[in-house]
């Protein structure tokens, strides 16, 4: 199979690396790829806005699948416009994509599917914002409804952080995604990521995962991308597992059937488990970030034919005979950023040592903000590096990836030292 990969992350990167291995693989592109995508895929300069530019390279290409990494050119309709070419997409419609797109599209269909997530508002009117959050108790979470990389949440423990949010919101500083504003209880309980493949019909659940958003250690600072993550999230049972499948997973997509926008390709649900059971935070219609990168590192058979029959609606035939099988060994990783992020950073310093690291045992290091700069690997975003390991115990994973890390020689770049402490702790205990 010709397969071209959107995106240019550490999770397109993990993916890339993974899809690599497939035996079915002919040749791999992306679009526009990082250098460390360019190790084992072709890179091209693609405009991925360009939804006509994308299926004139397929059909040039002879590209039999196309797996879309981020969540924009989703809800931009790629792969609706894909389709209109005859070309096949791993990745939801541009409506199932307001999943992602819109906080309050997806906490409608809960009051339809009766799906258990966090009592909410939406409001398009600073002023009945502000009202509504003044009469509230704190803590309450205050989100931009549409899409905002991640930085779109304010978890506000005080009413005036809540007034804050909502201020910055209506001000623009999350730009069109602002526009309107969800605010919504504060729930109790531990996170965790759950991510399920889906054809429209049937829904493969893949291992769990957990992810650190705060951007220091102790989980303190500001909400993040994601700082690391680790699998399996030891809060997740057969038990919890199960009860998500049937409470959250399997009533959305009936629900997304029933609309006539039924769902094809990931589906990450953001969960809080509470003393009352899992619920729903948000959805997002893509692989996650950074934990794409842990599941990828655990996955031990072909990731390929999956994303390929989820695409062609065959999901139920295809993980009979194509897995997936997973090590029972955990993996970590840390996200290394430039020092700022979130907020204002610095560009372009250079980056040693990556391939030291990568050396280490059952270490990978995906890129993600990185460029070349006369042949030399630069930072060029916020997170730029997600240093990964796998292991015998988490503590294992642990210890390889902070190896790993302090291999690179990177004086602009920062990281979390504690990733993974709710796992150890709960080993422990």
């Amino acid at each position: 199979m010709n397969v071209l990969l959107i995106g240019s992350g550490g999770r397109e990167h993990a993916l890339a690396w993974k899809i690599a291995q497939s035996p079915r693989l002919a040749t791999l592109f992306a679009a526009p790829g990082n250098p460390g995508i360019a190790e084992c895929a072709d890179c091209v300069d693609l405009d991925i806005a360009d939804h006509q530019a994308v299926a004139s390279f397929c059909r040039e290409k002879r590209v039999d699948l196309v797996v879309v990494g981020p969540e924009a050119p989703l809800v931009a309709g790629l792969v609706d416009d894909l389709a209109a070419f005859g070309v096949a997409a791993f990745g939801p419609s541009r409506e199932a994509a307001q999943l992602e797109g819109s906080k309050g599209y997806t906490k409608a269909l809960c009051a339809e599917a009766g799906i258990p997530t966090a009592a909410w508002m939406r409001f398009d009117d600073a002023t009945a914002a502000r009202a509504h959050a003044e009469g509230r108790p704190a803590p309450m979470v205050v989100k931009a409804d549409g899409l905002a990389a991640g930085k779109g949440v304010t978890v506000a423990m005080t009413k005036e952080e809540a007034l804050a949010a909502i201020d910055d919101c209506f001000a623009g500083l999350h730009g069109a995604a602002g526009a309107s504003v969800v605010i919504e209880d504060f729930l109790e309980g531990e996170e965790a990521s759950f991510f399920v493949l889906a054809d429209g019909k049937t829904a493969l659940p893949l291992v769990t995962a957990q992810d650190h958003k705060r951007a220091h250690d102790g989980d303190n600072g500001p909400n993040t991308g994601g700082m690391g993550a680790y699998s399996p999230a030891p809060v997740m049972s057969e038990a919890l597992v199960a009860q998500t499948m049937a409470e959250i997973i399997q009533p959305t997509l009936a629900a997304m059937a029933e609309r006539g926008a039924p769902f094809r390709g990931v589906l990450y649900a953001g969960l809080m488990i509470t003393a009352v059971g899992p619920k729903l935070i948000e959805y997002n219609v893509r692989f996650g970030d950074p934990e794409t990168q842990v599941l990828m590192m655990r996955l031990d058979s072909d990731l390929l034919p999956l994303l390929d029959a989820a695409a062609r609606g065959v999901l139920a035939e295809a993980a009979e005979t194509a897995g997936p099988i997973w090590s029972d060994d955990p993996a970590l990783t840390v996200v290394m950023a430039a020092r700022g992020y979130p907020g204002a950073y610095e560009k372009g310093g250079a980056i040693r040592g990556i391939d030291k690291a990568d050396a280490l045992p059952g270490a990978k290091v995906f890129q993600a903000g990185t460029a070349l700069r006369d042949g030399e690997i630069v930072a060029h975003g916020g997170r730029v590096l997600s240093v990964t390991a796998r292991g015998a115990t988490i503590a294992e994973a642990q210890a390889r990836a902070y190896r790993a890390v302090d291999a690179i020689d990177w004086p602009e770049g920062f990281c979390r030292r504690d990733i993974g402490w709710r796992a150890m702790q709960e080993k422990s205990s």
